[in-house]
């Protein structure tokens, strides 16, 4: 019996729904990045779990992947050779916010018995929990390469089904059978589910849209309560509910946090009390677009030589593999506005075993450009660049170094509207005591050294006349 055969009969036997072992063509449509128009298509195929009959992995523990004597969750993968190197970056950042947020380590099978095959085939799917040997889960490299969608297919291989079919899903959304076809009434079957004694979650990565399935134009099969018109489902990637989901399925020890909010705050435990010892906490800030920008209200962290007892890290990026905004801090005073060069930005906070301060609270945000710099050298660009720059921005970049140290910028393919004076789009510098610019058109600019250890460089356009912009590099002195 082929693979496609003996899948087909498997289906006889589904358990729960996500995307689909139908033809290729089919369910390519079936992760669409634009989600409304993706829950339209579903209609033409089944749903995304692969099934294994006779268990609900949720409640099966045998199911689960086991525990390392450090307290991590190793689940090895093996790569088709048909991604290319992109796509395999993607699913290396994609499996970081596991290692970041959760004690589960996606990790390069070696000679692993029981492994993920992860496979440029069948559609966006996936088995539910670990079933053992080289388990297939199918990411189209032509319809799945979205974070959010190769998550969800994690989530399954995890032990997760969908968050509309848990047994208590009637107390949340109801199901409009009128508009779903008798063929796709699996999809919506609610299951005998362990929740894990956490919240229904409209805005899980494991949720599917209003609309999946339904035969009838303008019709939802999906409909939230008490407020219908509350957003369900999301591919962006998990929520902070499934971070906790994983967490309590697994029993990780880990103090971890995902903001995916516009705006929102982050203290240390306890704050404004004493912190505790011997934690180690990671806040990573995911904003919906834009860059993140950190402004700290009250700083007050152990001061130590080189902060090596209590300090704050904070990297420029979803994971530590990222270039730190800030390295090692501590003591008290504020620490000046940090902007992340993306929409992600990871606090680092850790104490040891003895004296504790009050801790820290901040306030995030976004901004549409700009960034901090604390790091020995760098470089950074307009918006866009080589490309043109948008209308209408106001960038701030701010570069800090130590108190005994300068800093020198240079400036390369710098092409802005000219004008008189530089009042339309121009690039500007200053130190505190001095100020270099507006220089703005197509021409060189000088080296720039600062007097003093920081140096803020501000770029601005207009609503008209948009150019290259530039690129900049800077090294302490």
């Amino acid at each position: 019996m082929g693979e496609k055969t003996y899948l087909l009969l498997l289906l006889l036997f589904v358990l729960g729904p996500v995307a689909s072992v139908s033809l290729p063509p089919l369910i390519l449509k079936f992760f669409n990045p634009d989600f409304n128009q993706y829950e339209n298509k579903m209609a033409e195929h089944d749903d995304d779990i692969l099934p294994v009959t006779g268990r609900s992995a949720m409640k099966c523990k045998q199911c689960l992947w086991p525990k390392s004597e450090d307290g991590t969750v190793v689940v090895p993968y093996n790569f088709s050779s048909k991604y290319s190197d992109s796509e395999l970056n993607l699913f290396q950042s994609s499996m970081q916010d596991y290692e970041t947020l959760t004690c589960v380590r996606f990790v390069p099978r070696t000679t692993e018995k029981d492994f993920l095959n992860i496979k440029s085939s069948k559609g966006c799917v996936a088995y539910v929990g670990r079933i053992g040997g080289g388990q297939m889960v199918g990411l189209d490299s032509a319809g799945c390469m979205f974070r959010g969608i190769i998550q969800h297919e994690l989530n399954h291989a995890l032990g997760f089904y969908h968050e509309h079919t848990r047994s208590d899903r009637d107390d949340y959304v109801t199901i409009m059978y009128q508009y779903i076809p008798p063929a796709k009434l699996e999809f919506f079957k609610k299951l005998d589910t362990n929740n894990l004694g956490l919240a229904y979650d409209y805005g899980s990565v494991m949720h599917v849209g209003k609309n999946v399935f339904s035969n009838t134009p303008g019709k939802l099969t999906i409909v939230p309560k008490p407020d219908p018109n509350v957003t369900i489902g999301q591919r962006d990637g998990l929520s902070p509910l499934d971070v906790a989901k994983i967490n309590r399925l697994y029993q990780c020890d880990v103090c971890a946090n995902l903001l995916n909010n516009k705006n929102g705050s982050l203290t240390s435990a306890n704050y404004p009390s004493a912190y505790p010892n011997n934690v180690n906490c990671v806040w990573l800030i995911r904003t919906p677009s834009q860059q993140v920008t950190l402004n700290f209200e009250a700083f007050d962290v152990q001061s130590s030589p080189d902060c090596m007892s209590d300090y704050i890290k904070i990297y420029d990026g979803p994971t530590k593999n990222y270039p730190l905004l800030l390295d090692r801090t501590c003591g008290t005073g504020l620490i000046p506005p940090i902007i992340a060069s993306t929409r992600q930005l990871l606090v680092e906070f850790s104490s040891d075993s003895s004296v504790t301060g009050v801790g820290f609270k901040a306030l995030y945000g976004s901004v549409k450009c700009g960034g901090t710099f604390y790091i020995p050298k760098g470089t950074f660009q307009s918006p866009g660049y080589p490309n043109a720059y948008g209308p209408n921005l106001r960038c701030i970049f701010t570069i800090t170094a130590p108190v005994d140290k300068k800093i020198s910028v240079t400036i390369s393919g710098f092409q802005t509207e000219s004008g008189t004076y530089c009042t339309h789009d121009y690039l500007s510098m200053a130190d505190g005591t001095s100020r270099w610019g507006p220089f703005c058109g197509d021409r060189t600019i000088p080296v720039i050294k600062s007097e003093t250890n920081s140096l803020t460089l501000t770029f601005v356009s207009d609503a008209t006349v948009q150019r290259r912009g530039f690129q900049a590099s800077y090294i302490f002195t």
